[in-house]
């Protein structure tokens, strides 16, 4: 066992952090309350190669891995400025073109993806299907050469920020083993101005500067070439990408719960309201404490999980584990850290609420908590499926 991160990666984090340090705080609260993209700090992730380090490096990537990805994704946001659009658009979509995409799809998207210039969105979830993706109704049938997709997806986050849509349609009925009966999933890259999608906002109580969307295909057409690879094969096709999602979303929480830590210390190191600073009192700094071993726990399963996947090893439990304790964690700490601020926990200028929201945000996605208990039980513990 090696615990230690080399000096390349301690060097990468440090770099990270010093790029982000003028988009946290004051700038993405005003992102967020405003709903404004956070597109300076993602220009200057990108400018220094960082938002696609995990990208191969024929296409203008970093040529390193979902390690490289996830401590880009922990030092933006401990800098107080979290990157949703590095779990969807890094972490998904460009893992996934960089598998299973064809040459063409490679040489079109990864190098839009590797120097920051296009990002694309991922459309899963839908309306009547929530985290059953083999209710999924949208479908894609062949009209020629082309494909026709019609359906409906929401909660798609980015989509007025990309150059494409990833989406997951329905291109048949499985027919072999096990697996009879269940629908056969394909993806597809999309153009967001294709004639028959039609977005429309979804507005969401949280503070967030990436805006929500409920999409509309109505018969949209797409060539041959956007199928991305095999037809029928989405679901091994979306596992793949799932693992870097939930590490990457780790490691954008375990951001999340260092920023509200370090915001909770240092108001709890100056504020006296009797004698001595409040942060001496056990009922301010027990809780404090807590939060810092959950979030160190959390840091050590999401690099395990991290390790796992870019050495090939089975990484489904780890990422998932990782995803479920950094979220607990992030959503403790920034609900410690507002506690620790007393009334200004609340105000504008501190800027802990719209952190709380998205904390509160990735306790239910892109997967919810109940559903990795669901895998833990039953694929760790072997229990009976429940569902």
């Amino acid at each position: 066992m090696d615990f230690g991160e080399g000096d390349e990666l301690s060097s990468l984090r440090a770099t990270v952090a010093a790029i982000s340090k003028p988009f946290g705080g004051a700038y993405y609260t005003e992102r967020a309350r405003a709903g404004v993209p956070t597109s300076e700090a993602w220009a200057a992730l990108a400018e220094a190669g960082f938002v696609g380090v995990n990208l191969p490096v024929e296409y203008g990537g970093g040529g390193a891995g979902i390690t490289e990805l996830a401590a880009v994704v922990e030092e933006s946001a401990a800098q107080g400025c979290p990157l949703l659009m590095l779990l969807v658009s890094s972490a998904i979509c460009g893992e996934l073109i960089a598998r299973f995409g064809d040459t063409e799809q490679k040489s079109r998207w990864l190098p839009g993806l590797a120097d920051g210039s296009h990002k694309i969105a991922f459309a899963i979830t839908e309306p009547d299907a929530g985290s059953n993706t083999h209710r999924l109704s949208t479908t894609a049938v062949r009209a020629g050469d082309d494909w026709l997709l019609s359906g409906q997806k929401y909660y798609i986050s980015g989509f007025d920020e990309a150059a494409a849509v990833l989406v997951v349609a329905r291109t048949g009925t499985e027919s072999d083993g096990g697996s009879a009966g269940r629908p056969a999933l394909s993806l597809f890259l999309v153009p967001p101005d294709a004639p028959g999608l039609t977005a429309r906002p979804l507005p969401v109580a949280a503070q967030l500067p990436e805006k929500q969307f409920t999409l509309f295909l109505d018969d949209v057409r797409v060539p041959a070439g956007a199928l991305i690879g095999t037809a029928g094969e989405g679901f091994r096709q979306v596992f793949h990408g799932l693992n870097p999602e939930r590490i990457a979303v780790a490691a954008l929480c375990l951001g999340i719960a260092r920023y509200a830590l370090d915001s909770a210390v240092s108001y709890a190191t100056q504020r006296q309201v009797w004698d001595v600073p409040i942060g001496a009192h056990q009922g301010v700094s027990h809780p404090l404490a807590k939060a810092r071993i959950e979030t160190s726990l959390a840091a050590l399963m999401t690099q395990k999980a991290a390790w796992a996947h870019d050495h090939g090893q089975r990484a489904a439990e780890a990422s998932n584990i990782a995803k479920y304790a950094a979220a607990e964690a992030a959503l403790a700490a920034v609900d410690q850290a507002i506690q620790t601020h007393g009334g200004n926990g609340m105000s504008v200028e501190f800027g802990l609420v719209p952190l709380w929201g998205m904390a509160r945000l990735l306790r239910i996605a892109p997967v919810n908590r109940e559903m990795v208990l669901n895998f833990v039980a039953q694929h760790s513990l072997g229990l009976p499926r429940s569902y």
